[in-house]
């Protein structure tokens, strides 16, 4: 079992969400000044020699460990330093396994030097990091929540045990918002995650953890999960690559809270990283089923040829006519949507107005599954009172945030059946035509957010920017979060790039064309 880094664990404060404490100092845990990430490349021994390892991709390290250029201990070990420098800062790593991580990376280089190179797993000696919710074995899963403290996991989740049964090693679990309901990941059990390029703004929820410590460079690629945008938001905010996948492709089980029913098809399991290139190898481990598992899936991996710009419709949809989307992030997306002019595809700028019933669409999709309510989830299965819980907010005596707090008392509102099945008829339309606009190549460019990264609890004057994510979730849809480098304050700018079910292969491969033309995963 790994320990709580400094900054993770002890007595957490009270006050996670502040009413009148002054701002934090900004700390910048990557330089001044802008720099696009330029990989270095590595041609012939002596090069590895003046790299910084960390800085190269999946597909990159793959080669070089196969052919011992590198070992596995040397990697592991440059991200276990680089997380023990920037997490202090950053709250992202709630609790390391560096121990065994080690003795796992010594067991890679054996593995390495003694087998053939066709028979060694993919990732065989690469370091990842998981979002706590996740089930990894001997580690805690909490999902922020108080009353799970002491929870261990005895067994990997599906995904997590696909990762390590291609050869990733684990280095720590990373933070959640509370039971993985919020735009910011803070809770009562580890605290609050900061965003490595100011740390007075939030990381997103619910994978922050994650999107903080990639974004920070400190971590290769991870694993999250998206019922609303938890893998897009943190992506977008702290500047890397996120995918949603399509509906059921992936499996969800062994996460907390889980879903069953319709709802599995609104929670979807994916991948945060750094380079648009090692997000097709790392989705396709989790969506091919392993050898002992015997679940028949709804679509196997789509194919990974080229595709062809000239042949594609792009559909460049400026905001959802509710929250206004700021200049500079629109600027960054039409620039996107030129590019792609200029590349022969077919680009309509287009506006749907039932997009502006987004979260309406979403809540009466996730109602109708048959999930736990939130506030029973809160209760470990007895539903809290609202009207208590605040009070004790009040006076700093509730374990339990105040976003969670409020999501329990909105999920009370009086909307009756009829009306939910109307939204839910309602966003079928708007499916059929955004899918008609698509055409059977196409894709979206949308906002993953109105605006960069929100100013820690600033959210909560703001409750729905988030729905630019979650509609998608109530459609179906696979969503790309792309970084498109940084804005002249040096935070992140972004967008996401959407498609019709199960052409994930078109998202991933426009944000492997928009990384190439706009620089990716920056620092700033």
């Amino acid at each position: 079992m790994g320990t709580a880094l400094a900054g993770c664990g002890g007595v957490v404060p009270r006050c996670i969400f502040l009413k009148a404490s002054p701002d934090p100092p900004i700390v910048h845990i990557v330089s001044t000044g802008y720099q696009q990430i330029v990989p270095p490349v590595v041609n012939h021994p002596r090069d590895i020699a003046d790299a910084d390892i960390t800085l190269l991709s999946v597909q990159a390290l793959i080669p070089l460990l196969k052919s011992r250029q590198i070992t596995s201990q040397t990697l592991v070990e440059a991200y276990i330093q680089k997380i023990k420098k920037v997490n202090p800062a950053l709250n992202a790593v709630v609790r390391d396994r560096f121990d065994e991580a080690r003795e796992e990376a010594l067991r890679a280089d054996v593995l390495l030097s003694q087998q053939r190179e066709q028979t060694i797993p993919l990732l065989t000696g690469i370091p990842c990091t998981i979002k706590e919710a996740f089930a990894v074995r001997g580690m805690p899963q909490t999902s922020g929540l108080v009353g799970r403290q002491g929870q261990v996991a005895e067994q990997d989740a599906p995904c997590v045990h696909r990762l390590r049964q291609a050869g990733a090693i684990v280095l720590g679990v990373t933070n959640v918002s509370e039971l993985c309901m919020w735009m910011e990941s803070a809770n009562k059990v580890y605290g609050r995650t900061n965003n490595p390029h100011d740390t007075r703004r939030i990381a997103g929820g619910s994978s922050g953890g994650e999107g903080a410590i990639i974004g920070a460079g400190a971590s290769l690629f991870g694993l999250g999960s998206d019922v609303g945008g938890s893998i897009r938001m943190p992506a977008f905010f702290n500047g890397v690559f996120g995918h949603k996948p399509s509906s059921c492709i992936v499996p969800n089980e062994g996460q907390f809270p889980g879903t069953v029913g319709r709802a599995s098809h609104y929670l979807t399991t994916g991948i945060l990283c750094r380079y648009a290139k090692d997000l097709m190898p790392l989705m396709s481990i989790l969506a091919t089923p392993a050898p002992d598992e015997n679940k028949k899936q709804l679509l196997q991996w789509p194919d990974s040829s080229p595709v062809d710009f000239a042949k594609i419709t792009v559909v460049d949809i400026p905001g959802n006519g509710m929250n206004k989307v700021a200049p500079d992030v629109r600027q960054s997306q039409a620039r996107c949507a030129e590019h792609f002019r200029s590349l022969g595809a077919k680009v309509v700028t287009r506006e749907f107005k039932l997009l502006k019933k987004s979260f309406s669409f979403w809540a009466a999709h996730m109602s109708l599954a048959d999930e736990i309510p939130f506030g029973t989830l809160m209760g470990q299965g007895q539903r809290i009172s609202v009207a208590k819980e605040l009070a004790r907010w009040l006076v700093n005596q509730s374990d339990h945030t105040f976003p969670a707090i409020m999501l329990a008392l909105l999920e009370q509102m009086p909307v009756s059946s009829k009306q939910k099945k109307n939204y839910v008829d309602q966003s079928l339309e708007l499916k059929n035509q955004v899918e008609e606009a698509m055409g059977p190549q196409g894709v979206l460019l949308y906002p993953t957010f109105p605006t960069v990264a929100p100013r820690h609890n600033a959210p909560i004057f703001k409750l729905f920017p988030w729905v630019y994510t979650a509609i998608f979730n109530a459609l179906e849809f696979p969503a790309t979060s792309v970084p498109l480098g940084l804005n002249k304050n040096n935070l992140p700018l972004g967008l996401q790039v959407v498609s019709r079910w199960g052409a994930d292969h078109l998202t991933i491969a426009c944000a492997c064309e928009l990384e190439k033309r706009f620089g990716g995963w920056s620092i700033g």
